[in-house]
């Protein structure tokens, strides 16, 4: 299977396709072939894996990672080497320790503004200063629940919201990481919170500044501009940082004339490059993180993947493009997993996403022989 090429600074007349461009970001996100990293260094790669449900990032290595079992990503959580907390977009998110600690100090301006956008007035007035440090002071005397954080809270601001309180404080003024088996397979939406200093032995030792931030979008799903990389981080100004960071990147086009920017030594496959089926859980990363989302899904399967109540469903990837949803059901006879495919679809690619489906199947049941139903959509 070709790699592609490298293209160089130099090279800042090449014009990508969407296909181009599609090869490219499922490169590195891991999605081209099964890859023999380990989950850290995998996430390291992919930077985060969106976590609102529990079981989407497992989920999400499966179809990335060759060989990957549930104990692989809660053996790193057990061990505090990933963890699950608030990071990119003000979502749940998935991520190694380190990058954690690294990542959000640059990324605080971007939580704050979307607790405020969430929170309008009742956030109002609110130090969050101040409430960090009183929620710090419950959470060193032991873990709390989101719920159980914000009744304890009102002790100090009794003419708050106790729901409020306790979003703003451990998605946005405090660090703070959800405390394993809350966060892992299976374990729905209880957690028990702690401060990421006590739960990891260090404090954030990033940096303000954004130019990390870009290079790691860049690396993870890259060539982008600057409203790829605020939709993915949440962050604004990146026009101007990337002007700054000019010299060091390579400059690319789209068929749109766009200039997109891009590390030099990242991979370039050619957009011919055969892309397995692939079965991505509810919110990947794969389809947020870019302004322009035509290089994995077609604007007309948007409203049947982007849901009301920003819900982002299960999708199929055929020769790379978002082609189907999927979604799992329990039922007397054991659990179902049903693929509905959008129109077009040949017979012979139904075979290879029922085959997927399948082995899909296994792994999130742990037995084999589980029914995939094929449904052709219109």
């Amino acid at each position: 299977m070709a790699h592609g090429r490298k293209w160089g600074k130099a090279m800042s007349d090449r014009v990508m396709s969407i296909r181009d461009l599609n090869r490219a970001v499922l490169e590195r996100q891991l999605l081209l072939r099964r890859d023999e990293r380990s989950v850290t260094e995998a996430l390291g790669r992919l930077v985060a894996l969106q976590a609102q449900v529990p079981n989407a990032p497992y989920v999400g290595l499966w179809s990335r990672l060759d060989g990957f079992g549930k104990a692989d990503l809660t053996g790193p959580m057990e061990r505090r080497e990933v963890v699950r907390a608030t990071l990119l977009r003000a979502t749940l998110q998935v991520m190694t320790a380190e990058d954690y600690l690294r990542l959000r100090t640059s990324l605080r301006p971007a939580l704050v503004k979307a607790m405020r956008g969430f929170m309008g007035r009742r956030a109002e007035g609110l130090d969050l200063d101040e409430l960090a440090f009183e929620a710090r002071e419950l959470l060193d005397r032991r873990p709390y629940a989101l719920g159980e954080l914000g009744e304890a809270l009102l002790t100090s601001y009794p003419e708050r919201d106790a729901p409020a309180l306790a979003y703003i404080a451990l998605r946005c003024a405090l660090p703070a990481v959800q405390r394993p088996p809350g966060g892992s397979w299976g374990s729905g939406s209880s957690a028990a919170y702690v401060t990421a200093d006590a739960w990891l032995g260090a404090g954030g030792h990033g940096t303000e500044e954004p130019e990390e931030l870009v290079r790691r979008h860049l690396a993870a799903f890259g060539p982008a501009h600057a409203k790829d990389i605020q939709v993915w981080s949440g962050l604004t100004g990146l026009a101007a940082v990337l002007k700054r960071m000019r010299g060091e990147l390579t400059v690319l086009r789209d068929e749109n004339g766009t200039e997109l920017f891009d590390l030099p030594d990242a991979p370039l496959p050619d957009g011919d490059t055969p892309a397995p089926v692939r079965l991505l859980p509810e919110y990947d990363n794969l389809l947020l993180s870019h302004h322009d989302r035509t290089r994995v899904i077609p604007d007309e399967h948007r409203p049947r993947v982007f849901r009301p109540g920003g819900r982002v469903l299960p999708t199929v990837l055929l020769d790379g493009f978002v082609a189907g949803t999927w979604k799992t059901e329990r039922q007397r006879s054991g659990t179902r997993l049903t693929v509905t495919l959008f129109a077009g679809v040949p017979r012979r690619d139904q075979d290879a996403v029922a085959g997927e489906a399948a082995r899909l199947l296994e792994f999130i049941t742990g037995e084999p022989g589980h029914p995939v139903e094929l449904v052709t959509g219109s």
